[in-house]
């Protein structure tokens, strides 16, 4: 059975960094491949880091064509509701993800992975994340609560056994932008609404609203995803990371059209109050698969 990155399912982790990179104009992306797949995670015995390592996904299919799902796509182009309404693209070539125990080791870390791939790539995204209040996002809800027991995530979330790329997984990243005091206005009753769920223990409207988050990203719709969400930002500028991975790329697209009303002309109504920044896919290959460009596996 094919390994996954052990990192997508390691809850608990307060603190994050996600690192975006562009490789450089002319540059060999061979070597820049192979140094993101040697990384390994420091540990200690008072705590270290976990590591998720994605390629876009038209970078790992040109490199290990026998290990890629055959539908993997990046995001090309934009999301465009009918009202308007964008979900940008903002696709880069390499992707990091740090989540460790505290902020220092994964500092130490990331300047560690930047340092790695100097003269290779150069970093085109950097945000600092981590958990809030435990299980909540920054509306104030309850996040993920339509995640898979950890149990049955991997038999879920993973490409399977036998098909290219068997145990990778594709990433969905974004940055949503909180408009808070547009929020943080409004009656928890509409809140509610707009979620879909209540806010002191996540149970579902009954009826629901169909322009509720919970509507619009229904997993019963759409297929398999396992959230692992971070909030992100300043005080004054802050918002969600969503980190989305499923076995393919077809639910986490056919999730985002359904969020900009693009499936039923509904749009989602917490994106009223949220502004997507960024957007990418990319490829989260086996462990086994990692090691086919791990230069110390040679």
């Amino acid at each position: 059975m094919a390994l996954p990155q052990t990192g997508i399912f390691a809850l608990g982790t307060p603190a994050h960094c996600y690192l975006e990179f562009d490789l450089l104009t002319g540059a060999d992306p061979g070597p820049a491949v192979a140094a993101v797949a040697g990384l390994t995670e420091p540990r200690t015995t008072m705590g270290g880091v976990n590591l998720v390592l994605g390629y876009r996904p038209e970078l790992w299919s040109g490199l290990q064509p026998d290990h890629a799902p055959a539908d993997l796509a990046g995001f090309g182009d934009p999301v465009v509701g009918p009202d308007g309404f964008t979900m940008p693209s903002t696709q880069h070539d390499l992707f990091c993800w740090i989540a460790g125990s505290a902020n220092d080791v994964v500092f130490d870390t990331a300047i560690e992975i930047i340092g790695a791939l100097a003269g290779m790539a150069t970093v085109a995204d950097e945000t600092i994340a981590w958990t809030y209040h435990r299980d909540l996002d920054l509306t104030g809800f309850i996040d993920g609560t339509e995640n898979p027991a950890l149990s049955e995530a991997a038999r879920l979330i993973l490409v399977p056994n036998g098909d290219p790329g068997a145990g990778g997984s594709v990433l969905l990243i974004q940055k949503w932008a909180h408009d808070t005091a547009a929020w943080t206005a409004l009656p928890v009753p509409d809140q509610e609404k707009a979620i879909g769920r209540t806010k002191s223990d996540s149970v579902e409207l009954d009826p629901r609203p169909e322009s509720s988050h919970v509507a619009r990203t229904d997993q019963d719709d759409f297929g398999d995803i396992l959230r692992r969400n971070t909030a992100y930002g300043s005080p004054q500028e802050h918002g969600t990371m969503f980190v989305g991975f499923a076995a393919s790329r077809t639910p986490l697209a056919t999730m985002l059209e359904s969020m900009a009303g693009l499936r039923g002309g509904v749009r989602d109504e917490l994106t009223r109050f949220t502004t997507p920044l960024t957007g990418a896919y990319y490829f989260v290959p086996s462990v086994e698969d990692l090691a086919l460009l791990d230069p110390t596996e040679s």
